[in-house]
């Protein structure tokens, strides 16, 4: 026993089960005290609700070019899902700061939040609160979840449907921009294809009108075609190849003007959802039962920790004092 005392407290599993029986009162107390201040810190902490909306992204391919271009062969229907770069797309497009902006604004999250305005950094609270209450993520379905916890359940599900109805119009937006510019550079190019195919007809016309006239009704007939064609016909010729190729110019540019114009105007949806956000009947935080049962635990297993520590230190002092 006494050997056992200078090594300090070696114990093995039959060892700690008497060891924690010996002091089942102070554990006991202990044990109370975590589970009613755990209890009680738990009935202080506002329930939070949570509502989602799971949605899938719609392909990128063109619609315009799906529906006019008759060679058009891309792998992708318009009509189709999208895969996961269409997916990590449209979780940028959520994270963006227009999306934020929108919702920051609508529902007044700098009050609904109870942040103070004339603090220190109010803006990086408010962020760092839309950061943790509103989150968007990929699931193993290829499709984008927004989660958002609020302690209202109608503003909860209320932001999760806005933020899924704004992904269009940012998307939208966005296309826009460039959709205009590259119709205004395709309507350059198909007014100039236009009017050289014009020009090019009034060439060929007035080509035509020379030889006809250079044949005359009298005389050897043959002489006359054989010498109207020497004199016009390589310049008639040249204007015949140059105008079918300036007629498939202009049916191509044509093609692309109404692909550039039909992509200007359309305000398509980018996303499909699947399950649109409701409010929830019931909180999703704090689960008052898990906080109470861990805390009670983490409490019992550190006093356990510092009694073992406390008696350790009791003995060695004993031993010191022996020798």
């Amino acid at each position: 026993m006494e050997n056992r005392e200078q090594k300090g407290y070696n114990f093995n599993s039959v060892d700690l089960l008497i060891y924690i029986w010996n002091k089942r009162l102070v554990l006991m107390i202990v044990g109370l005290v975590a589970a009613v201040a755990s209890m009680v810190i738990s009935l202080t902490i506002t329930p939070m609700f949570s509502s989602s909306v799971i949605m899938f992204p719609a392909s990128n391919a063109s619609v315009a070019r799906g529906l006019l271009a008759m060679n058009y062969s891309g792998n992708q229907s318009v009509y189709g899902f999208g895969e996961e770069d269409q997916a990590e797309q449209l979780l940028q497009v959520l994270h963006s700061e227009p999306i934020r902006t929108r919702i920051i604004e609508k529902y007044n999250l700098m009050e609904h939040y109870e942040i103070d305005r004339d603090g220190k950094y109010p803006l990086t609270e408010l962020y760092e609160m839309f950061k943790t209450n509103i989150k968007f993520s990929l699931t193993e379905y290829q499709s984008v979840e927004i989660s958002v916890m609020d302690s209202d359940p109608e503003i909860s599900a209320a932001i999760a449907n806005d933020i899924s109805n704004l992904v269009d119009t940012v998307f939208n937006s966005m296309k826009k921009k460039r959709a205009m510019s590259a119709l205004e550079l395709v309507e350059e190019q198909y007014i100039e294809a236009e009017d050289q195919l014009i020009a090019m007809q009034d060439s060929l016309y007035s080509i035509s009108y020379d030889l006809a006239k250079s044949i005359s009704p009298r005389g050897d007939a043959a002489d006359k075609m054989i010498g109207a064609f020497a004199e016009y016909g390589v310049s008639y010729m040249y204007m015949l190849h140059q105008m079918r190729y300036e007629v498939g110019m202009a049916n191509n540019m044509r093609i692309r003007f109404q692909e550039a114009k039909m992509e200007a105007q359309q305000n398509l949806p980018y996303k499909f959802v699947v399950e649109q956000a409701i409010p929830p009947e019931k909180k999703a935080y704090p689960n008052k039962s898990l906080i109470v049962v861990v805390s009670t635990f983490a409490s019992l297993l550190f006093a356990l920790i510092i009694l073992i520590v406390i008696d350790n230190v009791k003995t060695r002092v004993a031993v010191i004092k022996e020798k």
